[in-house]
């Protein structure tokens, strides 16, 4: 019991205290926390260090969040007409253009990206302005082939997405 009381009072003791430590002399998880709400909101640790400009726009989402967010869906699926292509098919349709955006907002240009967003091009073409569940679900085969074949092509191309 000594010992304990002894070893919690020694850690309390420090020099002067430096602001957002706690009295072990470590950052608290509130400073911790600031700190990196602070450096995330900064852009600090952003591999292209574009933060939006001073426009007021947000970044705009990195090729590799977005792949991510399409890699996501791979091991899902749905059954037409059995009540659960909604969340699936309306989830693809939406990485694929979160993907699509990213992709012609990446500094290398979306010439780099060229086959993908042709690819995801002409899946708006076939999908037209009707994301209706009944929609998607008539062109789930385009969909679902879509984000399979941009899926394959960032595979072979990972310095993409590192």
């Amino acid at each position: 019991m000594v010992l304990g009381v002894c070893l919690s009072g020694c850690s309390l003791l420090s020099s002067t205290p430096e602001p957002g430590a706690s009295a072990a002399g470590r950052p608290s998880a509130s400073a911790e926390a600031a700190d990196s709400t602070e450096a995330a909101n900064s852009g600090a640790g952003a591999p292209d260090g574009d933060t939006g400009g001073g426009s007021g726009e947000p970044a705009p989402t990195l090729v590799r969040d977005a792949f991510a967010g399409l890699q996501a869906t791979l091991d899902d699926t749905c059954t037409p007409g059995a009540g659960d292509c909604a969340d699936f098919l309306g989830r693809v349709n939406d990485e694929l253009d979160r993907l699509d955006k990213a992709m012609k907002a990446d500094p290398q240009g979306p010439d780099h990206f060229k086959e993908p967003v042709a690819w995801i091009t002409g899946l708006r073409t076939t999908l037209g302005e009707d994301v209706s569940t009944p929609n998607l679900e008539k062109h789930r085969d385009a969909l679902v082939g879509t984000r399979d074949r941009v899926n394959t092509w960032m595979q072979d191309h990972p310095e993409d997405y590192r």
